[in-house]
């Protein structure tokens, strides 16, 4: 899937450092756990689903305690016509749940950059979420991202809600906030780019401030954003007003933008869930 992953790119420009292990994913996660045994940085590479193929070796690379980098891409529905069989619709709560892990969710180009940057830096089982389809670039490419942050893209004193997303859904969230605007309805936007560790701080101090939090993710709601989330106020603290929104069906073939609207993650799906939220539904 190199050409698909554009790993081929780096495959052209580096072919003495480049493997390719075709369809076997356990092996693809062998060969790096041995090349980080040897002193290298490997960064293994796959679709999301298909590395599914391959969580013992993942969770034993963990027992072993092994320094490795893996990247999912074509997450999500987003992915569209391809299906359901190529969708990477566990992986965050497969990579969540494995111990010692960072799992980091980049929204654009110049992110993904620089997380693939800090992760060779990291230790243990690190994995990063991609996304098949082109989007908008939001971040310049100075801006600095580290594993346990996030980053607030809109906030005001008058925020009646706070909205929490990573990858594609950021985009989404941006576009949910627009069509707000024109309502008198103001919200907080989180890129929750660093899903573990999470961001617990950015987190309460959105809840304090607006009251609920709206998350939204390209994943099924058991394990992904919505439980990192949920988790941060697992210590006593009341719990905000929360609202999970993520896929709960299964997929069929689509484009990506009718793909996003049947799971209930698209911009008008997030704004609907705050009016309803903030007790200002709208009936059209």
């Amino acid at each position: 899937v190199g050409d698909s992953t554009r790993t081929e790119f780096f495959a052209k420009a580096h072919p003495e450092r480049y493997f390719e292990c075709y369809i076997a994913e356990q092996q693809l996660v062998a060969a790096a756990v041995g090349l980080q045994a040897r002193g290298y940085v490997p960064f293994a590479a796959s679709f999301a689903a298909f590395l599914t193929r391959a969580h013992d070796f993942v969770r034993m690379a963990a027992v072993s305690r092994a320094g490795i980098n893996l990247v999912g891409s074509h997450a999500g529905v987003a992915i569209g016509q391809d299906g359901p069989s190529q969708m990477g619709l566990e992986d965050l709560a497969m990579f969540r749940a494995v111990h010692g892990s960072t799992v980091l969710y980049p929204c654009d180009a110049n992110q993904t950059a620089q997380l693939i940057a800090e992760m060779a830096e990291l230790t243990g089982v690190r994995y990063l979420r991609t996304s098949r389809g082109g989007t908008p670039v939001i971040y310049g490419p100075d801006e600095e991202f580290r594993p346990g942050g996030s980053k607030v893209l809109r906030s005001t004193d008058r925020d009646r809600a706070t909205v929490v997303a990573a990858g594609v859904t950021v985009h989404e969230a941006l576009r949910a906030a627009e069509l707000l605007d024109r309502e008198g309805i103001d919200v907080r936007i989180i890129d929750l780019y660093s899903v573990k560790p999470v961001d617990a701080e950015a987190l309460r101090e959105a809840a304090e401030a607006t009251g609920c939090l709206v998350t939204v993710e390209d994943h099924r709601v058991q394990g992904g954003i919505g439980d990192a989330v949920a988790e941060a106020f697992a210590d006593g603290r009341p719990v905000p007003r929360l609202v999970r929104l993520g896929v709960q069906h299964m997929p069929a073939s689509a484009s990506p933008e009718e793909q996003l609207h049947l799971a209930g993650i698209d911009a008008e799906s997030i704004a609907a869930a705050v009016r309803l939220l903030v007790e200002r539904a709208v009936v059209r």
